[in-house]
């Protein structure tokens, strides 16, 4: 009877021990996180549909370039007027590479004297509306994204040094692509994106981070911020933190009830932090 209750007792252990341990390591990563809002009404009722707008760019081009996962990667290339290692990665909100992000991309690169490819994590898909921007960043895998990401360092080249920058959906992949950028990347920035939490990862990072968030924001609220300051403060790494007296989104550049003061500030101060960290 002994053995039975032995053999019972060690079965519940060793199945429960294999469930905690499946748990553990199935834990969706930050992005994934950020992407479980989109199966919120709230929060994608929030999200206004873009206006209509098409951009007609003096140099930007697009790009195509190969990844490790044997696919292409599609992204928007803007160069700098002069030969330049400086690179800016930009990343779409979660309505896509649209028109609004190559008109902004095209703005740094003009700004900043710096090359700028637009990443495509949607891979040819744009939203036009909330429902299908909620159907899309659903749908992206982080194990594409960051091949996406990778590849695009590749075509940088190892010479490159990139900075990164990214709102929403962006604003955490933003963070993701400065981590995976390793000894290439000089700078990020995110606009209120989902922030790393695993202060193992964050010791990975080789750059100071500029953060800007909105303090209305009810997903990426004033706590998700207050935390992401203590852990990178735990991970020995430098963040510079804004926040405004806004919402969500509220410097997108596709959304048309954006904060245009917060916005305008908030673009002076990305300015200064890539100028200060150009050498």
């Amino acid at each position: 009877m002994k053995k039975i209750l032995f053999f019972f007792a060690f079965t519940a252990f060793f199945y429960s021990g294999k469930a905690q341990t499946n748990m553990s390591c199935c834990m969706p990563s930050a992005t994934e996180k950020f992407a479980l809002f989109a199966s919120e009404k709230e929060f994608v009722m929030s999200h206004e549909d873009p206006l209509p707008f098409t951009y007609n760019s003096a140099k930007g081009l697009d790009v195509h370039f190969k990844t490790a996962d044997g696919a292409d990667a599609h992204g928007w290339e803007v160069k700098a007027g002069k030969t330049t290692p400086y690179y800016l990665f930009v990343i779409h909100e979660w309505w896509g590479l649209n028109d609004y992000i190559k008109q902004e991309s095209e703005q740094l690169s003009n700004d900043l004297g710096i090359n700028v490819i637009a990443l495509d994590l949607y891979d040819n898909k744009v939203a036009a509306n909330r429902d299908e921007a909620s159907k899309y960043v659903q749908s992206v895998k982080t194990e594409r994204a960051t091949a996406i990401i990778k590849g695009a360092y590749d075509y940088a080249g190892s010479n490159a040094k990139v900075f990164t920058i990214g709102w929403c959906f962006g604003g955490g992949w933003s963070l993701q692509a400065a981590i995976e950028g390793g000894s290439q990347a000089v700078g990020c920035v995110m606009y209120y994106g989902q922030p790393e939490k695993n202060i193992s990862r964050l010791k990975t990072l080789n750059c100071d981070v500029l953060g800007i968030f909105g303090n209305k924001d009810q997903w990426i609220n004033p706590q998700v911020a207050d935390e992401f300051k203590t852990n990178m403060e735990s991970a020995g790494k430098k963040l510079t933190l804004y926040q405004y007296d806004a919402n969500h989104g509220f410097a997108n550049p596709s959304n048309p009830d954006h904060d245009e003061a917060a916005t305008k500030d908030a673009y002076s101060k990305v300015l200064a932090f890539v100028k200060e960290r150009m050498k």
